[in-house]
């Protein structure tokens, strides 16, 4: 028998995962924090709750018993919201086997220390365990990867090794994985794009076009390498998978919560009430806060997330915030491209 695998958390991508990993024949133990969703998704043979419609294979079992799901599995899986990260890696560490692959498939900021989550482990983890953890990542809903539908992602990690040892349990017919040894890009690239998608999410909510939202994820892209730069990433990462491609997917698609929740406020509905509509974790509204004061700290110019601040948090009208972005000064695209690869160039190539 194929050793385990671990999935600590039971939403939609955790499930996902269980689906592809079980469908190679790898036996999966799934953790949920609440012992009556475990007991239904077992009772079910499906996650109606967060992956209606998408059939468990039998040898993935759910239990809320986190030290048996991760007692002798060969990786670890960490698909949990971005906030309860540090506390579901504390609660493992002192159960996680000591040469397991850990992998984190979460997209986010840590919104009170304004660390990426690599970073969130390192400090819980320690340095000398970053070696085995690698961060999935890219343009893959899970309603899609639960159903097999072709999808590509990339994996990323300090260790080559590591990212290549995830490649190899992720990759299927269907489900294709890239490495990239960018760790910091990757991290940003998964998380700052669920500001864009709320972003053009509003734009659609308030009835503009295409050429909006292509604007949107255009320049959205160029402010997130500039705080990408800032921060140690490569900018090229930006233009794969962990960039654009995720940014395009979650920009345009209603399986996006981002996007819908972004359509609620276009509409008018307060945040509490778009995110309410959404009924699940709408991670970009706390990376915005998170961005907002890394872009201050960086001093890096974040002009969409800075509207977005003002929306979410501080009562500016949607259709205000577009008339600030549209009114902005003269600027020269191809020159602030430019300046920022050479300036990674400089940095990174001596």
């Amino acid at each position: 028998m194929k050793q385990k695998v671990a999935i600590l958390g039971a939403g939609s991508w955790a499930t996902a995962l269980a689906v592809l990993l079980a469908g190679k024949g790898i036996p999966v133990d799934m953790w949920s924090r609440r012992a009556g969703l475990a007991a239904q998704i077992n009772a079910e043979g499906q996650n109606s709750r967060y992956l209606p419609g998408v059939s468990l294979p039998p040898n993935v079992r759910v239990t809320p018993d986190l030290p048996a799901v991760v007692k002798n599995a060969r990786a670890v899986i960490f698909s949990v919201p971005s906030h309860a990260f540090r506390e579901v890696l504390r609660a493992s560490l002192p159960h996680l086997p000591a040469r397991a692959l850990l992998i984190n498939a979460a997209k986010g900021i840590e919104e009170d220390s304004l660390l990426t989550l690599s970073r969130v482990f390192a400090a819980e983890a320690g340095e000398e365990e970053t070696n085995r953890y690698v961060v999935l990542s890219g343009p893959s809903h899970a309603e899609e990867v639960g159903r097999g539908i072709p999808t590509a992602v990339v994996v990323a990690g300090r260790d080559m090794a590591a990212a290549e040892a995830a490649q190899d349990l992720f990759m299927t017919g269907n489900f294709r994985v890239y490495t990239n040894p960018d760790v910091a890009g990757v991290e940003l690239g998964g998380a700052l794009k669920n500001i864009i998608a709320l972003g053009t999410g509003i734009a659609d909510g308030l009835g503009f076009g295409d050429n909006t939202k292509a604007a949107l994820m255009t320049r959205g892209l160029a402010e997130i390498t500039r705080l990408g730069l800032a921060m140690g990433a490569n900018p090229l990462t930006f233009a794969g998978l962990a960039g654009v491609g995720d940014l395009i997917v979650t920009c345009t698609s209603m399986h996006s919560r981002n996007r819908r929740a972004g359509i609620e406020i276009g509409r008018g509905k307060s945040l509490s009430e778009a995110v309410a509509s959404v009924q699940m974790v709408v991670e970009g509204v706390r990376t915005t806060r998170a961005a907002y004061r890394l872009a201050a700290r960086y001093q890096v110019e974040m002009p969409i997330t800075e509207q977005m601040y003002r929306v979410l948090f501080e009562g500016l009208p949607p259709r205000e915030a577009v008339v600030n972005l549209m009114s902005r000064g003269r600027r020269r695209e191809m020159e602030e491209v430019a300046l920022a690869a050479a300036l990674w160039r400089e940095k990174n190539c001596k």
